[in-house]
């Protein structure tokens, strides 16, 4: 893989590729957690997905681990968890939409899915919740409106919950819990608060909200 697209984008916007040996050596310092089904990760400058994709395919080989001669029930709901993990900002429209379409073609190739398949829409809308166009330094969408995160977990019996969080709230909680805080004192459960709770939600019902393309 080129490390550069063009000298133009590298000026305009320090777009620099890591390589792909790097990636795994860097993943490999954090292997159990990137070999975790529901561990989280996020990359703030998440380009093309060069770190997304290893992480989501570690991820899914410890769903074929665990859930590969299973009822094939479980191994795709847990799949499917393992995208809800990930998170991705990026900058670039070109970039967030490549980092979009590799992901999802990661996990319909671990399934065998078709694009018609109701299980394919379902990711399709956790990766557009999840991959966000924006900018990790201003904490804003390219829209200018505040990145939020949906928080996903899985409920058992084909459920997922939803929960949403805005960046800059999650950011700012890191100086909550310093000593001396004004808010040192608060337990996370008073300032950790959700932005929006979703009623639990069937892998169909979110595969209605996930036809519309990226």
């Amino acid at each position: 893989m080129n490390l550069i697209r063009s000298r133009q984008r590298v000026a305009d916007h320090g777009e620099v590729f890591t390589p792909q040996w790097l990636v795994e050596a860097m993943l490999d310092l954090v292997k159990g957690e990137s070999e975790r089904i529901d561990s989280r990760f996020l990359e703030p400058a998440c380009g093309s997905g060069n770190f997304l994709i290893p992480i989501l395919k570690r991820k899914l080989a410890a769903v074929e681990t665990k859930y590969g001669k299973a009822a094939e029930f479980e191994k795709q709901h847990y799949a499917l968890l393992a995208l809800m993990c990930i998170y991705g900002i990026e900058l670039l429209a070109d970039n967030i939409a490549e980092c979009r379409d590799n992901m999802l073609e990661v996990l319909a190739e671990y399934l065998g899915l078709e694009p018609s398949h109701y299980f394919y829409s379902a990711a399709r809308h956790v990766i557009a919740q999840n991959i966000i166009h924006g900018d990790a330094l201003t904490m804003k969408t390219a829209d200018g409106g505040p990145i939020t995160f949906a928080e996903w977990g899985y409920l058992g019996r084909g459920k997922y919950q939803r929960r949403d969080f805005r960046l800059d709230v999650l950011a700012g909680m890191s100086g909550f819990a310093e000593e001396g805080s004004l808010w040192a004192n608060l337990g996370k459960h008073e300032i950790f608060t959700p932005a929006t709770t979703y009623p639990p939600a069937t892998m169909r019902e979110l595969a209605a909200l996930g036809e519309a393309p990226f």
